[in-house]
Formats: structure tokens, C-alpha cells, sequence
């Protein structure tokens, strides 16, 4: 499977360079190269050059206020219009104030989720990777054994907790999200009861401790469908950082005959879709948004590009 053929934010051009992780001079070396750059993120957003949010903006290292976050995120392996090839990245994690010093203008900072399918690979892997992380900071500034503060060290990769120790590293919650083939190669999508009545998706659930990614597939697919599912085969991934996940996608098979059953409680809808249903419905169907896997496992299906109302109507889910 070539690059291209990847999820949107599956993509990247990056080396995250683990090894210079461990020096604890790296910031202030960094700050010394004018090249070194940096990708500012507030709330979850970060700048881009427009509104439609096709390129980032980056920030030379040295002058990013002291009090930031820092997360050193690599070094690039290819060269962008503004990033040459090898220029060091890091995240910047600044408060609103900060973030108003560098644009004041909020349809400069946008969200992975409304920007992320229109980005390069670069610019997709490193928002992807630098979101993940700033979840998890913000998820663990106290150790969740006794409660104490934490540290960050080894340049944003660790936190100690200042008490017992206690090293805490990034964590990726795996989740596996199926797109199901009847024997007539119709695929089944649901609707969870906070979506509106149109909008459709395929299955997904999080991998339970000491479960098997396929163990995962058949269980979560009969508690979200009532189907028995067969064949679960395992076509790619792509992180999400909502907090800081991990989509496996897998394609399985079941027999439409069996009843639908609806958990009720996250799926309340299921359907089953022929190509040419979805295509004549596309214009009303509040399909995954494009920086989505589910997105990207729909149109593998249905063998091209799917415009839906979720285009126009600027939505962007699982």
C-alpha cells in the first residue's frame, strides 16, 4: 500500500529522532539554531496561513515564550514551500493570551478535525502527533497513584511524578472500527443518538484488556449490530487524538439475513448501503469527515471519491 493510499493522518515526514530525547540541554541547543521551528497549539488549535486551513503556520523555536510546553517532536524528512528537509520541530503549548499575540484573528487556529484531510503528509503527521500529545499532558499533570504534581522530562516524552518517582509515558488507547460486508458487498453504517437523523459511519469500538485486535472485531460488532461477524482482516490505521486513540480498521463479513440489533444506547440506526444507494443518497447523508478513517474505509468500499452533505455542511466526526 503506497503512502497516498493511507487515511489522511496516517501519512507523515518525520523522523521523530527518539535519541535525542534524552538531552536534557536539547530546548535550549534547539533555540540556538535559527532553523529550529516551532508548531504553537492552543485549546487543541493551531495556526494556519487562511481560513481554509491548507498549510500551518510555524514559529521560529526562539521566539516562543519561555512558559510554553514543550514537546520535541522530530526532524522533518522532506522539504515543504516554508520547512526545508532535516528542520527540527517542536510543540509549543501556549495560553490564550499568548496565542493572541501570535494571531488574534480565530479563523487562523483551527482544529485537526477541520483541517487535517487538507494538509500535506508532513503537516498531517506532525498536528496528528502533536494533538496526541498535548491530550495526554493535559491528562496528567499529577500522578494517578498518589496524586502529586509531575514533571515533564526527556523532552516531553515522560512525566515524574516529584514524589514517589513514578516515570508516566504517552499512552495510545487502541480502538478497532470495521466496515461489514454482506454476501451482496453492501456495507453496514450506524448512527449514534446524538448524531442527526442523516448522518452515517462505520462501527467502531475500543480493545479490551487482554484482548486480540480480531477478538475485539467479532465482540464489539455483535454488541453495537446483534451480527455475528466473520473474517475480520485488518486493512490499516490512523491515530486519533481524541484524547489520544489508535483506529485499526478492519473489513469483516456477515450474513444480512441475521436481525440487526442496535445496542440502543451508542447506535440507535443501522442500514445497510448498495453502492448505488449511497451514491444517490450522497447529497443527503452526513458522511465521516475527510480527515477521518471511517471516511477513508467508506470510499475504499465504494471504489472512489464520495461527495456527501458533509462537505458543505462542514462536519467532521469519527
Amino acid at each position: 500500500m503506497t503512502r497516498n493510499q493511507l487515511p489522511p493522518l496516517a501519512r507523515q515526514a518525520l523522523d521523530r529522532d527518539y535519541l535525542s530525547r534524552e538531552n536534557p540541554d536539547l530546548f535550549d541547543e534547539l533555540s540556538e539554531q535559527p532553523t529550529s521551528m516551532a508548531l504553537l497549539m492552543n485549546a487543541g488549535k493551531v495556526r494556519v496561513r487562511d481560513a481554509a486551513g491548507a498549510a500551518l503556520v510555524f514559529t521560529p523555536l526562539n521566539e516562543v515564550p519561555p512558559t510554553a510546553l514543550l514537546v520535541y517532536l522530530g526532524k522533518t524528512t522532506e522539504a515543504t514551500e516554508v520547512i526545508d528537509s532535516g528542520t527540527a520541530i517542536c510543540l509549543a503549548v501556549i495560553d490564550k493570551q499568548q496565542a493572541e499575540t501570535f494571531e488574534s484573528e480565530a479563523s487562523r487556529w483551527l482544529s485537526l478535525r477541520s483541517t487535517g484531510a487538507g494538509l500535506s503528509d508532513l503537516e498531517a503527521g506532525l498536528f496528528t502527533q502533536a494533538l496526541a500529545l498535548n491530550n495526554w499532558h493535559h491528562s496528567h499533570t499529577h500522578c494517578p497513584g498518589c496524586g502529586s504534581e509531575t514533571m515533564i522530562e526527556k523532552a516531553g516524552w515522560v512525566r515524574r511524578c516529584k514524589k514517589d518517582n513514578l516515570e508516566l509515558f504517552p499512552r495510545t488507547d487502541p480502538a478497532i472500527i470495521v466496515s461489514i460486508l454482506d454476501q451482496n458487498d453492501r456495507i453496514l453504517l450506524g448512527s449514534q443518538g446524538i448524531w442527526e437523523e442523516n448522518r452515517w459511519s462505520v462501527l467502531a469500538g475500543f480493545v479490551e484488556p487482554g484482548e486480540s485486535l480480531e477478538a475485539a472485531v467479532v465482540r464489539e460488532m455483535n454488541e453495537e449490530s446483534g451480527l455475528d461477524v466473520v473474517e475480520p482482516e485488518y486493512i490499516y490505521s490512523q491515530g486519533w487524538p481524541y484524547p489520544y486513540s489508535l483506529m485499526l480498521g478492519f473489513t469483516a463479513r456477515a450474513d444480512s439475513s441475521q436481525q440487526l440489533k442496535p445496542d440502543g444506547e451508542e447506535i440507535v440506526r443501522l442500514r445497510w448501503f448498495t453502492k448505488e444507494e449511497l451514491l444517490a443518497e450522497a447529497a443527503n447523508l452526513l458522511l465521516p469527515g475527510r480527515a477521518s478513517i471511517s471516511r477513508a474505509m467508506i470510499e475504499l468500499w465504494f471504489g472512489q471519491e464520495i461527495i456527501s452533505a458533509s462537505e458543505t455542511a462542514g462536519h467532521g466526526k469519527r
